[in-house]
């Protein structure tokens, strides 16, 4: 018999079309952390979030409409999902960053950040996920 408590549950919370939403955002995003003990990525993944959910109120979400963030924990509790459902079309793509440096793209930043991130088509709209790995000890 497996004495093992099972992960927490996944988190999520959805946020209006507005702009207290991504410091909303953030602030979930960092209790949920610091509430399931994660702390060697945190900085990471709140950063990642913030830019998914400014993203998503910038290019996603339509008047009147808003975005669903949920935060799971990986199969044997070594790393965090991050997902931001958004109803609006369109794919986001990583910008090509500028040759002086100067590219700010939000995108550009998860993908360096991120171990992995990609975008799931869901009917509206989609998910904008990542995933950050337990860091190396």
């Amino acid at each position: 018999m497996n004495n093992e408590t099972p992960p927490p549950s996944p988190r999520e919370r959805f946020y209006r079309r507005e702009r207290r939403s991504v410091p909303a955002a953030r602030a979930f995003a960092r209790e949920t952390l610091a509430d399931w003990g994660v702390r060697g990525r945190a900085d990471d993944v709140v950063l990642c979030v913030s830019e998914l959910a400014t993203n998503a109120l910038l290019h996603g979400v339509p008047p009147g409409r808003g975005f669903l963030l949920r935060l799971g924990l990986l199969p044997c509790g070594d790393g965090v999902r991050v997902e931001v459902h958004d109803s609006g079309g369109g794919a986001p793509a990583v910008p090509l960053a500028d040759p002086d440096g100067s590219d700010e793209g939000g995108l550009l930043l998860v993908s360096e950040l991120a171990d992995k991130w990609g975008v799931t088509e869901r009917e509206p709209g989609k998910v904008v996920w990542f995933e950050c790995g337990a860091p190396a000890d």
